[in-house]
């Protein structure tokens, strides 16, 4: 059986540069031998980093109770009571599916039965994983994509915790001296893969003044991908919120001459990894999303933003209403889970909010 390696260099080999999105879509997401397919532990003290699911239940609590005030406040606003959805896109192995369920099972039983919660999985591998740990809740339904015509047109949320971010880009770099942009791309050197250009590219950041102060190879990513994901998810949303939560920047932030080498980074056992191109397939690869970019996808298709936050302030606004209610019981435990997920040394630097809503 080839390995993601060969079948990597076989690309190359007939392309002669194979673009960084291809290799990292190959990387992550190859059916047989990608990251995400192939490494079910990759989260918490086992795998290669961790996400504010691995920090304990907390989070999807305060999710849970969030999307409770949402959906409550949708019945109020509607003379009929509607079908309303939870969409859940990238949920891994289904923990924080589980964490929200059981929370407003508890909690708000009379919403938790009117509640479909869907969870959009396109690969069979990973529903298997998240059937697994779902499978005392009879609300579950999966979907492998964003247009299947049962899921169009819903009232609800969907929402993404740390997906946009691991959606493949393109990098493209400046070339000082020609004053124009070029596509990085990825070629094969003997065993080892390397950078080479892809010349011809057509991308600008439509800044004449900052490109004129860049360096020579600055280097930025786009993903194309993250915003056709964004546009499809508007367009599925009849009534309700859309809400992402992931690494990101504004476009200001990520287009910064202080920033050279873009936000790309690889992951292997909580340490960045030396190189991206080794090991496709061993390590999570990531970029920072560029929220101004997502912002103005879900705007030009009729959403309104409501919310554009770091995680720290989001949850924070969150937990001073949770923490209201007679079931709340603030304990050692959850004081040192909302730490994580908020202090600026752990989880609450990098992690930015978008909620748009229609």
């Amino acid at each position: 059986m080839k390995m993601l390696s060969d079948i990597v260099r076989a690309e190359v080999v007939a392309r002669g540069v194979l673009p960084f999105a291809r290799f990292m879509e190959l990387a992550l997401y190859c059916p047989v031998h990608g990251y995400y397919e192939t490494q079910k532990d990759t989260v918490g003290r086992r795998g290669d980093f961790y996400t504010s699911v691995s920090v304990g239940e907390l989070f999807g609590q305060l999710l849970a109770f969030q999307f409770s005030e949402w959906l409550e406040a949708e019945f109020k606003a509607q003379d009929s009571t509607p079908k309303v959805s939870i969409v859940e896109a990238g949920a891994h192995d289904g923990k924080l599916a589980c964490d929200i369920l059981n929370w407003l099972q508890m909690n708000r039983p009379e919403l938790f039965a009117k509640i479909e919660y869907c969870i959009l999985e396109p690969s069979p591998r990973r529903c298997k994983w998240q059937n697994e740990t779902l499978k005392h809740f009879q609300n579950v339904r999966w979907f492998s994509r964003l247009n299947d015509p049962t899921i169009q047109r819903l009232n609800g949320i969907i929402f993404s915790n740390e997906l946009l971010d691991a959606f493949p880009v393109h990098r493209f770099g400046w070339d000082a001296k020609a004053k124009k942009w070029f596509e990085w791309g990825v070629a094969a050197d003997g065993e080892k893969f390397v950078w080479a250009k892809i010349q011809n590219s057509e991308f600008s950041i439509g800044n004449p003044e900052l490109e004129a102060v860049l360096p020579d190879n600055y280097t930025v990513e786009t993903s194309p991908t993250a915003q056709n994901w964004w546009r499809e998810a508007a367009a599925s949303l009849q009534h309700g919120k859309l809400l992402a939560i992931d690494y990101g920047l504004t476009a200001d932030e990520l287009f910064s001459p202080q920033r050279t080498n873009g936000t790309l980074r690889a992951y292997f056992r909580h340490h960045f990894a030396d190189d991206v191109l080794a090991n496709p397939g061993e390590q999570d690869l990531t970029a920072h999303v560029n929220f101004t970019e997502i912002q103005k996808v879900g705007e030009v298709v009729g959403l309104k933003t409501e919310i554009f936050s770091t995680q720290t302030k989001f949850l924070t606004q969150i937990l001073e209403k949770f923490s209201k209610q007679k079931t709340f019981e603030w304990n050692p435990a959850r004081a040192r889970q909302f730490q994580t997920l908020t202090h600026p040394e752990h989880l609450g630097r990098a992690f930015r909010v978008l909620v748009q809503s229609r």
